[in-house]
């Protein structure tokens, strides 16, 4: 890979960074004369690796940056090839290459950054032989459908001098980031519970189905890859794939992950001492694997935190269907997407809480922080330390409730104390002749 020239100071590169930041926040729209004037030197070249509807949205994003070309799009089923191109053409006037082997986006010698936006079984793989092939990557969360493949990750990224951005967006919005400050300053004082809570009655209906015959235009030994092999059945494709554990967790590292980033961001980077995690597949309707409501406890040194996810219509704390609380000795901090509002414990009758504005879609920040790094060489918010200590944490909540009780965690060793049974779901066995570079022992 190339190395993209950077000659502004620190002082200078912070406030590029911010300005750009304020422009993607305000949904800016990069124009063509604007691309026309970037610098070959200068100019980023996306691989995308997984092109369905997340896939798109975040080289759309990437798209707002007029360093950002895309020679090639990579997909195991051709209608979202055919989408992905169209996507490239309309936004950069050419039409990329294709394949469905993502070793060919690896190969080129054309391609700077390796966006990676599977499903959750394929996120270790690209992400792990993009770093051993010199290239930078943006890769969708979780991280896995493991840890111990967040830890091989980590492992390549240190090795091979990369830098890597884990696609949890809110990490880069500002009205996050005062959230988190609020939280930091003490005002609210000792803070002893957390609680995290997502309720959706959006999701489509995933009733059970019947094994079929692949569609057409699918490589669908492909798109298993290291999963095990099984007959292809509708529900376990594209977006309902990631109700099965085979390819991801759920909705505890779905959703889950998004908001316990935020959570860790606010209360530091302590990891839980214990884990435990009841729910099930309530909605007797729905072919899931994962739960479809969930409640997870985790015991910090300094603090407890919950999470709690339903499936179908439901209203959480401070009548938001999802957010974040956090309860200090002082008052108690409520944050969502469309701000964030403080009530202190002392009030004064008839007083309002403080109501903090929200911030807009943070995505095009985040992947603004990124191509920032890949420039200026510096590790990005949400590096693979910091994705990885927040999907191991959602990871946990998982493996508590597949063994059914109560775990204890050493972080030192990433092992589950005293379970034997419990510690082999914090790794995957991947189907041959598949295998993760970097892998550690169990």
């Amino acid at each position: 890979m190339r190395t993209i020239p950077h000659s502004v100071s620190r002082r200078g590169f912070l406030q590029q960074s911010t300005l750009a930041a304020a422009a993607c926040w305000g949904g800016l729209q990069v124009a063509h004369s604007a691309r026309a004037a970037v610098a070959p030197s200068d100019r980023v070249r996306v691989g995308l690796i997984g092109a369905g509807g997340m896939g798109r949205g975040d080289l759309d994003t990437f798209f707002k940056n007029p360093e950002v070309e895309c020679p090639i799009v990579c997909d195991v089923d051709d209608r979202m090839i055919a989408e992905g191109v169209k996507l490239v053409e309309q936004r950069r006037g050419k039409r990329p290459d294709t394949t469905k082997d993502f070793q060919a986006v690896l190969d080129r010698q054309d391609v700077d950054v390796v966006l990676v936006a599977t499903p959750d079984h394929w996120h270790a793989l690209p992400t792990v032989m993009a770093c051993q092939a010199g290239k930078d990557v943006y890769v969708e969360k979780p991280l896995a459908t493991s840890i111990r493949e967040g830890r091989a990750m980590i492992t390549a990224a240190e090795k091979h001098h990369r830098v890597v951005q884990m696609g949890t967006q809110w990490r880069s919005g500002k009205h996050f980031g005062e959230a988190v400050d609020y939280v930091k300053s003490g005002k609210l004082g000792r803070i002893s519970l957390v609680r995290g809570w997502a309720y959706h009655d959006w999701l489509p209906a995933c009733p059970k189905k019947a094994d079929g015959p692949v569609p057409e235009g699918v490589d669908y030994e492909r798109w298993l890859g290291p999963a095990p092999k099984r007959p292809f059945n509708p529900n376990r494709f594209h977006f309902n794939f990631r109700w099965y554990w085979d390819y991801a967790g759920g909705l505890m590292t779905d959703w889950g992950v998004h908001l316990i980033n935020i959570m860790l961001w606010a209360m530091g980077p302590q990891p839980p001492k214990s884990v435990m995690s009841s729910g099930g597949v309530l909605n007797r309707d729905e072919a899931w694997e994962t739960p479809d409501a969930q409640m997870a406890v985790y015991e910090f040194p300094d603090y407890m935190l919950v999470w709690e996810h339903k499936n179908g219509v439901g209203i959480g704390l401070n009548s938001r269907p999802w957010g974040i609380s956090f309860t200090g000795s002082d008052g108690t901090l409520y944050l969502t997407d469309a701000g964030f509002e403080v009530l202190t414990e002392r009030r004064k009758a008839g007083e309002e809480p403080k109501t903090f504005p929200g911030s807009g879609d943070a995505r095009p920040a985040h992947v603004r922080n990124f191509l920032d790094c890949v420039k200026s060489r510096q590790q990005p918010v949400e590096n693979l330390s910091v994705g990885h200590h927040v999907s191991t944490v959602a990871h946990l909540g998982n493996v508590a409730y597949r063994a059914g009780r109560k775990i204890y965690w050493d972080h030192e060793k990433e092992r589950v104390i005293g379970d034997r049974e419990a510690d082999k779901l914090i790794g995957v066995e991947y189907r041959k002749p598949w295998k993760l570079p970097y892998y550690p022992k169990a």
